[in-house]
């Protein structure tokens, strides 16, 4: 198994459940708000298309050759309209900093991220990077230049 190291940041609620897989076939860790002290009995109020970055409390060092995806929780999204507007979020091996997830609120009502809450999940995924080569032509397909709704419907 990979191992996440991390570090608490400076007021921290070190209380506060790590990273975990909810069961034993998840795919994403579910993290949460780490709220500053100020704020942790109010949360913080996402309005009807506001964005803002939620602290996790954490830095991670993730491993050369890993990326941490940071992905939407479903239940968010099905019933209060909060997602990620970059899903999914990316955190390279070489980042230091604060771990923040950058939450919008789709949905008509404002919705208040509690301290604690699980607000989204992430995802370790190898990666592979490439080099890009200038040439003259690209290879020939069946689908050509094609691009969006190309392929059709069914």
């Amino acid at each position: 198994m990979t191992i996440i190291r991390f570090i608490w940041d400076e007021g921290a609620d070190t209380s506060l459940p790590v990273p975990s897989y909810e069961t034993p076939g998840s795919s994403g860790a579910d993290l949460r708000a780490n709220l500053p002290a100020d704020l942790r009995h109010l949360g913080i109020v996402l309005a009807p298309l506001e964005r803002r970055i939620i602290p996790t409390g954490m830095r991670v060092e993730i491993p050369a050759g890993f990326e941490m995806q940071i992905r939407p929780r479903s239940g968010l999204a099905l019933e209060h309209g909060v997602t990620l507007p970059n899903t999914p979020g990316t955190i390279d091996s070489d980042y230091r900093g604060p771990l923040g997830v950058l939450l919008v609120n789709l949905g008509p009502e404002p919705y208040v991220v509690h301290h604690g809450d699980r607000i989204a999940q992430a995802v370790i995924a190898p990666i592979v990077q490439f080099s890009y080569q200038q040439v003259e032509a690209l290879g020939e397909t069946e689908r050509g230049t094609g691009g969006f709704g190309s392929t059709g419907r069914k």
